[in-house]
């Protein structure tokens, strides 16, 4: 009798997607990362590919429905039920699906390299996760990796190779309890075991050795570099979800005044507000915007002002909107805009696909409009004379990346701003559609190793929260409630000093992107499929 009859496969992706939501918010409970896939890993070990690619869809199905259970927070805030369950149950399909490639390609790996299966493994995971983020415009949310946020020194390896590096050395530790696990009821069921003491060692201990070794050497060098001290102001409103405003009217000038001035005294540089902060006062360039950006910057003592708001482009009489962030600079009487137009657009939320040819789509657009997609850009920032030539030489402003909305979910595009010489980066978001889920505390996390990766701080403004400054370590200091969680579904202003490189070293990450992933990923299938063929003609 062998170890296969005796795992049940349906207990097996249960308590893998258990284990694997507990992980993430709402209840962020670390260690268990440490061991959740383990129990699939088992099932992908000794079942056939087919069996294994169903038992791992069934558990990541599990998983998905679950963690992205506040996706009917929409319907609390007068969304459609119809498209949001629909939306809901597509999006746990869509992503399930990956972890069924994955359990496929995985038994695919043990059944032709016996116990060589367990190095294909972090590589076959790291590269189905950045397909799920790229494949179809992609969905990178909750990578394995992004788990371990709450313990920064983890994170490390993420200046290598990536969240992907990351989720990769998760994979192993969990390879280890999945081998452990299978020696342990074989043992119960008394049977020999298998290969030489010292092959089962390495099958332990090798491992380990790889995420200590990976670790230790993935930490940044001192490089001396000089820091220059930015005062940041993050003005985190509250305002209403797009289908409540009309029935929750807020007075935008007063709400943000109560919150710009308590900024004031700090005498900021750059004052930031959320994703569509600036859509109440028109488009950004228009005189009512300009007008409100002047009121704001010079309540907060003259600082720059970046919001998110509308940018319009007329082109042979065909007007383009695009999702923007404009930062105004106060310059004498007037207000210096400079525009950053979102890359990486949300199908079906910021367009309809295919809308662009098939015109009438567009009406279906949730915003009223079909938007195009912007390219990166780095903005300048003037500190203004507090910081003094001395301190910034060659010109006093500071250069961020922003980035709106899920484009901090998307490790290349922080990468692009890296590589564009930005020495900060600035998120802004509006969670508000998801208004008292834990909807924004997942997406802050997903921000976390965006500044890992880059190794520059992640300035980060939510509508709703989560608001806060992220440091180049990982570590965060958001703006908190008084449960010492968050601040979520409520307004307030939180005053950073971002120390900020003026000359940052590029990371590994930033020089080599997703190459050498990418590499390994097609050696381990081409690997896995010319061994097929092989066999299937000898």
């Amino acid at each position: 009798m062998t170890i296969k009859r005796h795992i049940p496969a349906a207990g097996a992706a249960a308590l893998s997607a258990a284990l694997l939501a507990t992980a993430f918010p709402p209840f962020g409970e670390t260690a268990a990362i440490a061991v959740a896939i383990a129990p699939l890993l088992v099932v992908a070990r000794v079942a056939s590919p087919k069996k294994a690619a169903w038992t791992w869809f069934g558990g990541g199905f599990a998983f998905w429905f679950a963690t992205l259970g506040w996706m009917p927070a929409i319907c609390k805030n007068d969304g459609p039920w119809p498209l949001v369950g629909l939306g809901w149950f597509g999006l746990a399909a869509l992503c399930a699906g990956y972890f069924a490639l994955f359990g496929w390609l995985d038994a695919r790996a043990w059944r032709r390299f016996g116990r060589w299966g367990l190095a294909f493994e972090p590589v076959l995971w790291a590269g189905v996760e950045w397909l799920r983020g790229w494949l179809f415009t992609g969905f990178a949310w909750n990578y394995l990796g992004t788990a371990l946020v709450p313990i920064p020194d983890f994170l490390v390896p993420a200046r290598v190779g990536g969240v992907y590096l990351v989720s990769a050395l998760v994979v192993l530790v969990n390879g280890v309890f999945a081998t452990l696990a299978c020696r342990v009821v074989a043992q119960m069921r008394r049977e020999a075991p298998s290969g030489r003491r010292w092959t089962r060692s390495l099958e332990t201990a090798l491992p380990l050795a790889v995420v200590l070794l990976v670790s230790w050497a993935a930490r940044p060098a001192p490089d001396g570099a000089p820091v220059a001290p930015v005062r940041v102001a993050l003005v985190q409103r509250n305002a209403p979800c797009v289908f409540r405003a009309g029935r929750e009217r807020q007075d935008p000038v007063e709400a943000y005044r109560r919150l710009v001035e308590v900024a004031s005294p700090a005498k900021p540089d750059l004052v930031v507000w959320g994703e569509s902060g600036m859509s109440e006062f028109g488009y950004l360039a228009g005189e009512r915007a300009q007008g409100a950006a002047k009121y704001f910057s010079n309540l907060a003592g003259g600082a720059s002002l970046l919001a998110g708001g509308d940018w319009r482009v007329t082109t042979n009489g065909t007007v383009r909107f695009y999702n923007s962030a404009g930062l105004y600079t106060p310059t004498g009487d007037g207000m210096d805009l400079q525009v950053y137009a979102k890359q990486h657009l949300v199908p079906f939320g910021e367009y309809i696909p295919f809308d662009k040819w098939i015109t009438p789509l567009q009406k279906l657009s949730p915003i009223g409009v079909s938007l195009h997609s912007g390219e990166a850009k780095v903005l300048e920032v003037p500190v203004g004379g507090r910081l003094g030539e001395a301190t910034l030489p060659g010109g006093r402003v500071v250069k961020v990346a922003p980035l709106i909305c899920f484009e901090d979910t998307l490790p290349s595009l922080a990468r692009k701003g890296a590589e564009l010489g930005a020495q900060a980066i600035v998120l802004i978001t509006n969670d508000s559609w998801f208004s008292h889920s834990w909807e924004a505390e997942q997406h802050a996390w997903q921000a976390v190793l965006r500044a890992v990766e880059t190794g520059i701080p992640v300035i980060r403004v939510g509508n709703s929260g989560v608001t806060g400054v992220i440091e180049a370590s990982g570590r965060a200091r958001w703006l908190m409630d008084g449960a010492d969680r968050p601040l979520v579904d409520a307004s307030g202003c939180q005053i950073e000093t971002v120390q900020v490189r003026l000359a940052p070293r590029l990371t590994p990450y930033v020089r080599f992107g997703d190459w050498p992933l990418l590499v390994l990923f097609a050696a381990s299938l081409a690997g896995l499929f010319m061994v097929k063929y092989r066999h299937e003609n000898d």
